[in-house]
């Protein structure tokens, strides 16, 4: 399962990458707001210097909703960098939109899927990725990872080559349960990817070790 980082802040970008496990970054319009990004040309700078940390996949979102607008702003943004991935709403518009950047080689990421329908049509559109948002899925009560389960028979059923990015991850059990039901990727914030490397019996474990070792060369 490739490991993405939902985030628009350098420095845990930075960091994600030197752990060495990270394979791409997915931001949004909020998320650049959270680091102070505003105006559309920081907007793109800021895209650049995402770029120029990672080495995968870097997922950039249309502001349009119409058909036109979001052509015109995927281009804009495929044009930044060969690692942009152009992240389209889970709209009609944005449907004919995925399927026009699919015709130019021009990947895609389809978000704010909540349903498997909307993955389908996605996928037969020719979606790179597709996210389902599991996260705020379980906020109104509904199994978040049981969709991308279902997502992922379906997509197996026809081989779809679209890859389900597992968004909206909120602790280190959602990774795990993304890996054990064949996420292609997943993508959430920094704390939860450190979270899997924490365990109480390798924190005392670890201690014990020291201590020995510190006795031994007395």
């Amino acid at each position: 399962m490739k490991f993405f980082i939902d985030t628009a802040n350098l420095n845990d970008i930075k960091e994600a990458y030197d752990l060495g496990i990270l394979d791409g970054v997915t931001t949004n319009p909020s998320l650049m707001a959270k680091e102070g990004i505003t105006g559309s040309q920081n907007i793109l700078k800021h895209y650049v210097a995402i770029c120029n940390i990672v080495e995968g996949p870097v997922s950039a979102e249309v502001i349009a909703t119409d058909f036109e607008g979001m052509i015109r702003e995927g281009e804009q943004l495929a044009a930044l960098h060969k690692n942009i991935v152009v992240k389209i709403p889970m709209i009609p518009e944005g449907i004919k939109a995925i399927k026009y950047f699919s015709g130019k080689n021009i990947k895609t990421n389809c978000t704010l899927i909540f349903s498997a329908g909307q993955a389908l049509l996605a996928a037969k559109a020719g979606a790179t990725y597709i996210s389902p948002f599991l996260g705020r899925l379980d906020d109104v009560s509904t199994d978040g990872i049981s969709l991308i389960e279902q997502i992922r028979g379906i997509y197996d059923n026809y081989a779809f080559d679209t890859e389900i990015l597992a968004a909206s991850v909120r602790h280190p059990m959602h990774i795990i349960h993304c890996a054990e039901i064949g996420a292609d990727v997943m993508t959430g914030p920094l704390s939860a990817i450190k979270a899997l490397a924490k365990h109480p019996l390798t924190d005392i474990g670890l201690q014990q070790f020291l201590a020995d070792h510190a006795k031994g060369n007395k």
